[in-house]
């Protein structure tokens, strides 16, 4: 199985500066603030993104093989490529501490998530604040076509998360719903990152729509995986099985199977669905459904048609340890369990 240690085996080096960049980058005056903030930045997790951007990035600049045997251990990414990186890293960051709060969710990968630890209005602030330090970061460094480049982002975030609320709310989330959902809450930024990279080393503009639609069918991938976990009461997520039943989310498992039953008994399913938050044998009975309906199974076929046209893209370029490390990066999303 691939392990994210191996896709980041080409950029150790730079990952290890952009480490540093984000903290010399990322203070605040006052220790509540500044507690809050290292507290959020400390809690990352895998920094699929900014490795996206850097390894898009190398693979990009790169005009010849370089030896894997020594390319993790030499810098090749410049600061414009770190300040890129950043920019699609602390709006993913903030965005998170924001879905925390509206969730009400208490744990963020293991851990109290700022709203549990220092309270939901306090949480709101520190989201705010990042991405307000971000932008401002961006201006001062006069890469205006980064941050022209990623401000579309957020208000395609802030889009996904209204209307799947709003979808949530009505129990009708059809399959074009949910890809517009996802599009806009993970797939959109995932592109943001990987055609960032190819900007920021002056890649053409075929190139860096290409790493656009790169990235943004990882994300596709990336996001139907994380619906299919919920399912798994296996999975080492660290998250709470069956939570979107809970939050009256239909995902692509849910849907599979519903798209097979006839009128009546998808009422039904949904009669069930508006039970799920407070009774715990409304999670079991869908559950239930997904397994024997194979909805899990159908979804992954989706996610697997996704990742193929990702690697078709990635032919596209001769090979290198970065093409090989986004290779990895595919089969990494198809086996994850966490």
């Amino acid at each position: 199985m691939i392990s994210i240690e191996v896709i980041r085996k080409p950029i150790l080096a730079d990952l290890e500066a952009f480490d540093n960049f984000v903290a010399d980058n990322f203070s605040a005056e006052g220790e509540m603030l500044q507690d809050m903030l290292t507290y959020a930045l400390s809690s990352r997790g895998k920094g699929v993104r900014p490795i996206l951007t850097m390894l898009a990035a190398s693979m990009c600049g790169s005009t010849a093989t370089t030896d894997d045997e020594q390319c993790g251990r030499e810098r090749h990414c410049s600061k414009r490529t770190y300040l890129a990186a950043m920019l699609v890293e602390m709006i993913h960051t903030a965005s998170l501490i924001h879905d925390d709060v509206l969730d009400g969710a208490d744990e963020r990968r293991g851990k109290p998530s700022v709203n549990a630890k220092w309270q939901s209005d306090t949480a709101i602030i520190l989201g705010d604040y990042i991405l307000a330090r971000t932008m401002s970061l961006g201006m001062a460094s006069a890469q205006y076509d980064l941050v022209s480049y990623v401000g579309s982002a957020m208000a395609t975030l802030c889009e996904g998360e209204v209307l799947q609320s709003q979808h949530a709310n009505r129990f009708d989330t059809t399959r074009n719903d949910y890809f517009d959902i996802i599009y806009r809450k993970t797939a959109s930024l995932l592109g943001v990152a990987a055609a960032l990279g190819a900007l920021s080393v002056g890649a053409s503009r075929e190139e860096v729509d290409r790493m656009r639609k790169f990235g943004e069918a990882i994300g596709m991938a990336f996001q139907i995986q994380d619906d299919i976990l919920d399912y798994n009461r296996q999975n080492n997520t660290g998250k709470p099985v069956n939570n979107d039943l809970r939050e009256h989310k239909i995902t692509l498992p849910l849907i599979e199977v519903m798209e097979r039953e006839t009128a009546e008994r998808r009422a039904e399913i949904v009669a069930s669905l508006r039970r799920c938050d407070v009774d715990e044998a409304a999670v079991d009975e869908l559950q239930r459904v997904v397994d024997e309906g194979r909805g899990a199974e159908f979804a992954s076929e989706t996610m697997h048609a996704y990742l193929s046209r990702a690697m078709h893209l990635l032919a596209k370029y001769p090979e290198s340890p970065y093409r090989a490390a986004l290779m990895n990066l595919c089969t990494f999303i198809a086996e994850r369990d966490k």
